[in-house]
């Protein structure tokens, strides 16, 4: 009895810690919606005040008339989902590919494909890259915000390494019961990565989302532009001493 009231306590403490370190970690974005509802006297006011006296959308409606926010946010979600699921489709195949097939190569083709993991590619491959777009028509198109990041080096080393941990005796079951390479893929591997696949996805959008340089250079309108883009362009346009607005756009 005395143990378990001890660890009642502790895990009482340990809750309460990260409850704590959650406000602190959480306390910026807070501060953000808060200053989206303020009025510019209100954000710059001394001492500063952490909510707004009313609530009232002007800086959202300002936002979305200085820049096409809503049509940006829409390129934001297409490119995003569109470049998660490409991949995690390659890679999830190229690594099923290094897990399980054995073909000449392999292990120098892999090395390689380790090798990049370490190279800045967004500033060794934009120049190249751009000249690529350019070539195929592609600049100021969904084409060029995708395509180039549809594979990824870190997804198929992730998803191999995983892919290795499956016991191979599943593999051999499957092949006893008639099934193909693919059939025991896309039945017996895919169905057991589901967290492994729903952490990749994850990480993938996000990074896709906040894509910045990029989608600056490949596209030269504001309807093909991405939401990152857009709150640059609000900082640096008129609304630049206007934090409400800012913030709203945030």
């Amino acid at each position: 009895m005395r143990k378990s009231t001890r660890e009642k306590a502790n895990y009482i403490f340990v809750e309460l810690g990260l409850i704590i370190v959650s406000f602190f970690m959480f306390l910026p974005f807070i501060l953000a919606i808060s200053m989206s509802f303020m009025e510019p006297t209100e954000v710059f006011s001394y001492p500063p005040k952490f909510f707004p006296s009313s609530i009232n959308f002007k800086n959202y409606i300002a936002a979305m008339d200085l820049v096409p926010m809503g049509r940006m946010m829409f390129n934001s979600l297409l490119v995003a989902s569109f470049t998660t699921l490409g991949k995690l489709i390659t890679g999830t195949l190229a690594a099923y590919a290094f897990s399980s097939f054995r073909f000449k190569g392999k292990n120098i083709l892999f090395s390689t494909l380790f090798v990049t993991l370490f190279l800045p590619a967004e500033t060794v491959m934009i120049l190249p890259l751009f000249m690529l777009m350019s070539n195929l028509g592609w600049v100021n198109t969904y084409w060029a915000l995708i395509i180039p990041f549809t594979a990824s080096a870190t997804n198929t080393f992730l998803f191999r390494q995983h892919f290795m941990t499956i016991p191979r005796s599943l593999e051999d079951a499957a092949k006893i019961d008639g099934a193909s390479a693919m059939q025991y893929f896309f039945k017996v591997l895919i169905p057991l990565s589901g967290p492994m696949i729903a952490g990749a996805a994850i990480i993938n959008f996000v990074y896709a989302w906040n894509m910045y340089l990029w989608p600056l250079i490949v596209t030269m309108q504001d309807n093909m532009r991405t939401v990152q883009v857009g709150v640059k362009m609000m900082i640096s346009g008129e609304s630049s001493n206007n934090w409400g607005v800012i913030m709203a756009g945030t």
